[in-house]
This record gives C-alpha cells, structure tokens and sequence, in this order.
C-alpha cells in the first residue's frame, strides 16, 4: 500500500504523495481521506449531505449546498461514484445532495501502485506536427475507449483520469511550443469548440489510418461527444449544413442510401484542410496552380467545376429512375454485392454514359449535375482537338487523351469525370468507301473503342443524336440516357426559374405570365436565351417594365431562327 498509511497519517494534505496524482484541491482530498477513513471503518457508502455535515461541520442546507461542486469534481475526475453509474454531465448539483457516493476501484488501484497515469516523458515543446498529432490520436483513442467501457465503473474511471493527463499534456506541451502546428492552426483560425475539435481530431485520424477503424459515419461521431440522448440530438448540428466544419470547408461528406431507403452521412477532412496538414509549405494557390499546368500541357482538357446538383435539374421520370440507379452503385450494399456477385472488383461507379437529345435539353448540364451529386470535377474535352490535319497525328492523339486523362488521375482520391462534349464526329458510323482519309478515321476510332473498353471510371459522352452512333461505340456504353425537350409542366417550372427577379411586370405576376408562356414548345435552352434576350431589350426603355408581348416577340425570332440556339444552355430548377 505505497500511499496508504502517508495519505491517512500526514496532518498537511499537501504534502501527503498521492496528493499531486489527485489532481484536485485540498477540500477535494479531504473528502476523499473521510470517506478512506471511513471504508476502513467498513462504511463503503455515504450520503452526500452527511458527509460534508459532518467534514465540514456545516449547520444549515445552505452552506452544505456550497460544497457541492467538490463532489462533482471527484465524480468527473473518476475517483468516487454514484451508484447508478450515470454520465456526470446529466447530474444537477441538486441531485447530487442526497446521493449515496463510494470510492472508485481505480482510487484503490491508485493507492496501491504509486500512479495509474499513461508512461509519458518530460514535458517538452512539440518539435514538429506529427509529435503534436500523436498526442491528439492518443486523446481521440482514450475517447473511443470511453464510449466502450460506459459500463464498466473500473476502466471507466481508469479511462477518464489517463484522459484528462493526456489532455493536460498537450495543453502544457503547447504552451511551451514555438514552432507552428498546421492542426492546431486550423483549430485557432476557426474558433473550434471542445466537440468540434474532437471530430476534427478523429477524422484526421482516419485519414492517417487509413479509413480502417470506421469512425467516419454521423452516428459513431455524435456518440463520441455525447453522454445523453439530449447530448446527441443537440450535436446533429455540429454535422449539419449550416455547421461551422462544413461552412468552412473544414470537412466534406458524402452521401449513401443505407438498407432503410434513408441517407446516412460519411465524413471526411476537406482536401484543401489535408493538404496544408501534410504538405504545410504548399500553399493551395501552388497546388492549383500545379494543376492546371499539367491540364494545360496536356492540351486537351478543360476543368469543369459543376456547380448544380442533380436534384435541382428538371428531368422525365424514366432519366430520373436511371440516374438514381447510376447513383446507387456508391451505396456499401449496392457496391458489395456487385462485388460478390463478380460484376465489379472495385468499389465506387464504372459507368459509360452516353447523353442524346436535341440542343438545348441540358446534356452538359446533367453531366455536370451528375459530378455534383458525386462530389467529383469534370475533365472537359474538346473534340475538335482530336482530328488532326497531319495522317497518323489523329491515332496519336487518341491515345494521348486517356494516357494523359490516366497520369493526371492517377494520384487523385476522388477522380474526375471525363466528358467528351458533342462527340458526334468521332462516334460516328465508320466509313466504308475505303479512301485514305476514311481509312484513318476507321482506324481512330478503333483505337477510341479499345481506350473505352479499358476505362475505369466515369466517362460521359454527349451527342445530339444517337442514331449517327456506330453501333459497336453503343454497345461500348452502358448507359444511354434520352434527354427530351420539356413538357408544358416544366416549361412552367423554367420560365419561373429563368424570368427575372425583382423586375417589374405589366398585368402579369411570374406565375400567370410563366403560364401563358409555356404554351410555346421550346427546349430549356432557348427558354433561358429568350429570356436573356428579353431581358437586355427592356433594360433600355425609358419604363423598364416587362410585358408579355416583349417576351412573345422574342419567341417568334427563335422560332424563325433569326438568332441561334445556344447548345449548352440546360435547364434546372
């Protein structure tokens, strides 16, 4: 019993040798040599309000309820409990008053051995980042434990004081440090609370294990910050859209449809955060800049950054059912039994899309949608860049777009989607007369259909019309999606979106006026044109009021092909 007889027998407290492992003050030991005292007494249990009545000679209720706080101290540091064994959070001062405490097992370890705290070095300044992190990973793994062990008083207790010793450690470690810590900066920069700094901590972790201890769902996060369901309902909105780590671009997410036909959430840091973790000394404007310089040299690719989601693009039922099934193929389950049943050997989407329909219907639009909803850019390709002058160059080139497409991905955890934009003239029908140019073409396209067999990933093509598609490029893509021109219902929906806010209208408010003009069959593009169009005429009217005849003039100009369609226009809600 190394501290027994020195903790029972020293008049002054202070200097008895368990005091400092205490971590507590000195009202807070004299509870705990009282209620010593008294186990060897074969009292093992006391109620609150006479034990401090009686150590602390108190007369009234009032001066006991002064007190209070020094028991729960000793409950949160682990060293008595309460026989119910709830989270000390939940517990009010008032409850506590008439409790029915006892000493924890690991107060008696701790008499018994000299120190239960983690083998831990001088307290040093951090040298570098990774010391800083291994401390943190330390704190999330003791958190972790916690959630495990709630029912076990012994490791509980155990748990918490190694706990609150790793935590003291860092915080003593990082006042004495100079250096600058990546991590912790982030954590300054962004004001992160205690529970936001505890996800943040367990993400990175992940991330540096590799994704293999599964503490990326919504759920095993809010369990770890949270002791009640009260805890974990108020927590949700650490995770949610408005949250500061999703605002600030600290963490990103992404979706699964899970066995309930419900969305559940994964996290994880946002690239940007990783990259000044693990490469501090590159700026982001660095990597950017890297990356278009390789897409530059390439010569070939435009990045697209697609700014609308799926969801929010006007489709007809059958493209929309296709578009989910596409989707689902990132569901764990989906992807598993694909897996099983030997249709894929990897995880995520393999999908060769092919868009069809007439100018205007939204075929770039949906491609950039899709990348939207799989949180993923788009590598453009220019398709007039594919036909050379120069006999051979064209076959050349061919190669080149997925040689190069494969090196700029080949690092990348979240690949680009590779969108061959009005690809008409090179999916089209091989020629068969048997000339020399036509020979080269037959021979470009040979070598296109044996770069899309081997593709992995996603590959999305779009053409005006699929019947000048050679059929062995068909058979090539998996997916053959019809994008129709809009429906009266949703040209309402389009000329709803597209007319202008906050203008004023002549006998018409944007419903009606959306109504009468949907009338007219037009595809979302030329919709969004005319609007535009009209737009400008009424902007320089001495009464910039928009009427309907404004808007029908327009129309009968694109009916009449006066101006052109605008092919990349879409539309969306």
């Amino acid at each position: 019993m190394l501290f027994l007889d020195d903790f029972l027998n020293q008049k002054d407290i202070t200097s008895t040798k368990i005091f400092p492992h205490l971590k507590c003050n000195i009202d807070e030991a004299k509870i705990l040599r009282f209620m010593l005292e008294g186990y060897l007494d074969n009292n093992k249990s006391f109620e609150v309000s006479m034990l401090l009545k009686h150590l602390f000679n108190t007369k009234t209720i009032k001066e006991t309820l002064q007190f209070l706080p020094k028991i729960k101290a000793l409950l949160e540091l682990g060293w008595i409990m309460e026989d119910s064994f709830r989270p000390v959070k939940q517990i009010s001062l008032l409850e506590i008053l008439y409790f029915e405490i006892s000493l924890a097992p690991i107060f008696f370890k701790l008499l018994e051995e000299g120190s239960l705290e983690i083998e831990m070095p001088e307290i040093t300044p951090y040298q570098d980042h990774l010391e800083f992190l291994k401390d943190q990973f330390l704190r999330i793994s003791l958190l972790q434990k916690l959630v495990y062990e709630k029912n076990n008083a012994f490791f509980l207790s155990k748990t918490k004081f190694n706990l609150k010793s790793i935590q003291d450690k860092i915080l003593s470690r990082l006042k004495i440090t100079t250096i600058e810590i990546p991590a912790y900066k982030i954590i300054q920069e962004n004001q992160l609370n205690s529970e936001e700094e505890i996800i943040f901590f367990t993400l990175l972790k992940e991330e540096y294990s590799g994704g293999s201890e599964s503490f990326r769902d919504m759920n095993t996060l809010i369990e770890l910050i949270s002791t009640d369901e009260y805890d974990r309902i108020k927590n949700r909105s650490l995770l949610d859209e408005k949250s500061t780590l999703i605002q600030k671009k600290i963490l990103d997410y992404d979706e699964l449809l899970n066995p309930f036909g419900g969305i559940s959430r994964t996290f994880y840091i946002h690239e940007d955060v990783l990259q000044k973790i693990l490469y501090p000394k590159i700026t982001k404007q660095q990597q950017k800049i890297s990356l278009q310089s390789i897409v530059k040299e390439q010569d070939f690719f435009e990045i697209l950054e697609p700014k609308t989601p799926l969801e929010e693009i006007i489709l007809t039922p059958s493209t929309t059912q296709t578009l989910q099934t596409l989707l689902k193929q990132i569901d764990p389950k989906v992807s598993d039994l694909l897996k099983k049943w030997g249709i894929k050997d990897k995880k995520g989407i393999d999908a060769k899309i092919i868009l069809y329909g007439p100018s205007g219907t939204g075929k770039t639009l949906t491609a950039m949608g899709i990348a939207k909803s799989l949180k993923k850019h788009v590598l453009s390709l220019d398709c007039s860049k594919i036909l050379s002058m120069y006999i051979g160059e064209s076959e050349k080139n061919v190669r080149k777009i997925f040689d190069n497409y494969n090196e700029i991905t080949k690092n990348l955890k979240n690949p680009p989607i590779l969108l061959l934009d009005e690809a008409d003239q090179f999916l089209s029908l091989r020629a068969t007369s048997g000339n020399s140019a036509e020979k080269m073409h037959n021979q470009m396209q040979n070598i296109f259909l044996e770069q899309i067999e081997k593709f992995n990933g996603i590959l999305i093509a779009t053409t005006n019309l699929l019947d000048t598609i050679d059929s062995a490029f068909s058979r090539r893509f998996n997916y053959k999606i019809e994008l129709k021109k809009p429906s009266q219902e949703q040209r309402f929906l389009l000329w709803k979106k597209h007319l202008p806010k906050n203008a004023k209208f002549k006998s018409h408010s944007i419903e009606t006026l959306a109504q009468k003009l949907s009338s007219y069959n037009l595809s979302g593009g030329q919709i969004a044109i005319i609007t535009k169009n009209t737009a400008y005429q009424v902007a320089i009217k001495t009464n910039p009021i928009f009427e309907e005849k404004d808007f029908i003039d327009n129309i009968q100009k694109e009916i009449k092909s006066v101006f052109g369609e605008d092919k990349n226009l879409g539309f969306q809600i």
